[in-house]
């Protein structure tokens, strides 16, 4: 089927070829105006011709209907209106044909060869035809006239419908162009909302796993110290009740601090303090870094500031430490100097976890904590030996969710780093990073 971009067949509601029924009316009305003309001029022509009358009706009628197939066929209504121009009929016929023809999607030079047919059929007709009423007296003109008169009806004839057909067929062409390119944004932006809930999904999950760390790095530590506090306390208690009276108060000053930096989290999370500011403007992907800075400026005590933990804190982690009964040995090389607080903070969250971790598994064991300041980058070694004694059932266990490690290589592959850890050979543990500066 010949389509003339009126034709949808995605959306048929007419009869048979037909899109609609207002379409259909149009067609069957003009092939009965044209089987009308048609008859008329084929009773004349009969005449003329000597032929019986009612053969050149009926010759007529068949002819002039032939336009009822304008939309399903242009190219056979063009082709009948040629050849019945010799009898003088199916002028509408042919206009209306030469209009269907130009503004269906046909090739342009089959619509160029059917209108240069046409063209030529009537110029040739109207020719012969002037001529003769020239010779009989019927057209009172000149002779030099007769081609410029079958010139100018021929190109009457089939200049007019044929450029309006063209016009008609590059508009809806057009049209249609223009519908699909809408559907195709239209389909473009859904696939691009669903991109988008697929990254919000994921700046979501990446947010909770960096609060979720930020938590475990803040709270574990101080809350494995009160453990240990608490378990001196009780060991002491009775042989030394001073000492009993200082453990007692670090456990009590670590419990506030925890509860506070807890609450200062918590708070932020909770009111999206700092938070919507820092991701209003910016891409779903920073969702994460935005929480995980928030969480740490919670966790620092910061009003305002916006900073974590530093390097410059790692003295007073380990003096921590050490008051708990760990033996630490600090340790600094190179030229002490300042990095991003990304960095800062990141190194000294993998000193905390590392040496929570020696709390954890490895109670009274000898712990090394070295810090090298490099050129380009910074690195740092957590290592304890072994426990100078093995844990008995009675000592105190520390649980474990198996996050510390995790969350360590998280925080230092985000940066770009390389993070190692494991056991010795002398059967201790070592926790290796090092971070870009």
């Amino acid at each position: 089927m010949t389509t003339t971009g009126e034709v949808h067949t995605a959306a048929l509601t007419g009869p048979w070829w037909w899109a609609r029924w207002r379409g259909a009316g149009l067609d069957v009305g003009l092939a009965v105006l044209s089987a009308g003309e048609c008859a008329g001029e084929g009773i004349r022509f009969a005449r003329e011709a000597g032929i019986p009358l009612p053969v050149g009706f009926v010759f007529g009628v068949v002819a002039g209907s032939v336009l009822v197939l304008r939309r399903r066929w242009p190219i056979a209504v063009v082709l009948v209106s040629i050849a019945v121009a010799p009898a003088q009929m199916g002028y509408l016929m042919g206009v209306v044909g030469l209009y269907t023809l130009a503004a269906s999607e046909l090739p342009r030079r089959i619509i160029g060869a059917l209108a240069g047919m046409a063209m030529v059929g009537t110029l040739i007709v109207t020719f012969v035809r002037s001529h003769q009423d020239v010779a009989d007296g019927g057209l009172k003109i000149g002779d030099w006239l007769v081609p410029v008169v079958a010139i100018t009806a021929s190109l009457g004839v089939t200049a007019p419908p044929l450029l309006l057909g063209l016009y008609v067929g590059a508009r809806r062409r057009l049209m249609e162009s223009l519908r699909e390119r809408a559907d195709s944004l239209e389909r473009e932006l859904q696939l691009l909302a669903e991109r988008a809930e697929e990254r919000a999904e994921w700046a979501r999950n990446e947010e909770r796993t960096r609060i979720a760390r930020e938590m475990h790095d803040v709270v574990a530590h101080r809350v494995s110290l009160m453990v240990v506090h608490a378990a001196a306390l009780q060991a002491v208690a009775r042989k030394d009740p001073e000492k009993a009276v200082r453990n007692a108060a670090l456990v009590g000053d670590m419990g506030r601090q925890a509860l506070t930096e807890l609450r200062e989290m918590l708070g932020v999370l909770r009111s999206g303090d700092g938070l919507e500011r820092r991701v209003q403007g910016v891409p779903l992907a920073a969702v994460g870094v935005a929480a995980a800075a928030a969480a740490s400026r919670a966790a620092s005590g910061g009003e305002g500031v916006g900073e974590g933990p530093c390097l410059s804190e790692l003295e007073e982690l380990v003096g921590q430490s050490a008051a708990a009964g760990m033996v630490v040995d600090l340790s600094v090389e190179g030229e002490v100097r300042l990095y991003g607080a990304e960095v800062e903070q990141t190194a000294y969250r993998v000193v905390q976890e590392a040496l929570t971790n020696v709390h954890k598994h490895a109670a009274g064991a000898k712990t090394y904590v070295r810090l090298a300041h490099r050129g380009d980058e910074v690195a740092m070694q957590v290592e304890n030996e072994p426990p100078s004694e093995p844990v008995s059932g009675s000592e105190v266990r520390f649980p474990s969710g198996g996050n510390g490690l995790l969350g360590m290589k998280e925080r230092v592959a985000a940066l770009g780093g390389v993070f190692v850890s494991g056991p010795t050979e002398a059967g201790g543990f070592r926790v290796s990073a090092v971070i870009p500066a």
